[in-house]
């Protein structure tokens, strides 16, 4: 089972690793691994998400989401999305950008150290809101309670996350905006070029979450048909079969699937130029993580084991907060790239093992959790 579902992505990645190495010795294969790390790490609530909505969809819509949506998210989002804000921060055409990133390293790694401002600030603030959003949401199941509890109540307040973002850019723009750090060592007043991308981050991610949640507001309406007319079979006395989805239906949920995913890749695509600014490298790292997020959606729908492992989605959106806040002081100061990396590595590591302790408390009381507030164990914090 385990190497059926993960096959093509083992593969995937011992190609991907071995190509690293020729490219760029050991140095090349030890970023590759980080970045495809970061990108699962980052993406372990992704599939979970996706699994709980697959798993209502026909064999077919499976098998688009699985082999067209691998391409969108592999070369569109992981290839693609990578040369377009290359090209846009340092003003050239895509096909000029790849040249460059190919055929004169030196250049290009100069023209994307200089628009490193512009894209840490975009990123940022993209994963910030990420972050927040999630913070401030109030939950039945909370990892860190002494720290999601009370901002979950100030998460009540309208806008706050969208207050806070812009609170952040500000003081980003006047602080270490004015000192940017550029090729050479060299630092130059940035304020007003992190300020525009910031705003402009900050646009992206409402657009996508508004496309999502205009696609989730179509399927709640669709399951809520679907559960109409279980009730009037069940009436009726008919034989009705397990609701999966298909048409438009079906269609809709294959759409916001993929918004939804194309905003989660903005995380490992934007944290990735936090760890290197070489684009092959980042397209094998993040291509072989997105081929095992891919992987892991398929067996969360056949096994369903993972939802088990509660505090996992709060371990990564604690990473994308660190990360924002690390691609923030990248503007004006260098942090290891190795750091970066473990910093996510470690929190979902975290996670992972409350989890587990969590699910052993459960089970040695007999799995019997009563009220959410009796189910949760001390996170170890």
């Amino acid at each position: 089972m385990l190497l059926k579902t993960f096959g093509w992505s083992f593969a995937i990645t011992a190609l991907g690793l071995v190509a690293a190495a020729f490219y760029g010795g050991w140095t090349a294969f030890g970023i590759v691994a980080i970045l495809a790390v970061l990108e699962i790490s980052l993406s372990f609530d992704n599939a979970v998400v996706n699994a709980g909505i697959l798993k209502k969809m026909s064999p077919f819509w499976q098998k688009i989401f699985l082999t067209v949506g691998v391409l969108i998210a592999v070369f569109g989002m992981r290839l693609v999305f990578p040369v377009v804000i290359v090209a846009i921060s340092a003003k050239m055409g895509p096909i000029e950008a790849v040249d460059l990133a190919l055929n004169n390293k030196d250049r290009y790694q100069q023209l994307v150290t200089d628009a490193h401002p512009a894209i840490a600030a975009f990123g940022g603030m993209f994963l910030l809101m990420i972050f927040l959003d999630f913070i401030f949401e109030d939950r039945d199941i909370q990892w860190l309670r002494w720290i999601e509890r009370p901002l979950a109540k100030l998460g009540k307040v309208d806008m706050l996350s969208v207050c806070i973002a812009l609170i952040v850019l500000l003081v980003t723009s006047f602080t270490f905006a004015t000192h940017a750090h550029q090729h050479g060592g060299a630092h130059v007043d940035k304020a007003q070029t992190v300020l525009i991308a910031g705003i402009a981050g900050l646009i992206t991610y409402m657009v996508v979450g508004g496309l999502s949640g205009y696609f989730e507001d179509k399927l709640e309406e669709e399951e809520e048909r679907e559960h109409e007319a279980e009730e009037e079979a069940a009436r009726s006395g008919k034989q009705r079969s397990a609701v999966v989805l298909a048409g438009q239906a079906a269609f809709f949920m294959f759409l916001y699937l993929e918004v939804l995913d194309a905003s989660f890749s903005f995380d490992g695509v934007i944290g990735a130029f936090a760890i290197t600014n070489d684009i092959v490298l980042m397209a094998l790292g993040l291509g072989i993580g997105a081929m095992y997020v891919r992987s892991l959606t398929v067996y969360l729908v056949r096994q369903g084991t993972l939802d088990d492992y509660v505090y996992l989605e709060h371990g990564a959106h604690y990473a994308i907060g660190a990360l924002a806040v690390i691609l923030m002081v990248t503007i004006q100061y260098e942090i290891n790239e190795v750091i970066t990396g473990l910093v996510g590595v470690v929190l979902i590591a975290w996670s992972f093992w409350s989890s587990v302790r969590r699910n052993r408390a459960l089970a040695a009381a007999g799995g019997e959790s009563g009220s959410d507030e009796k189910a949760e164990i001390p996170s170890g914090v």
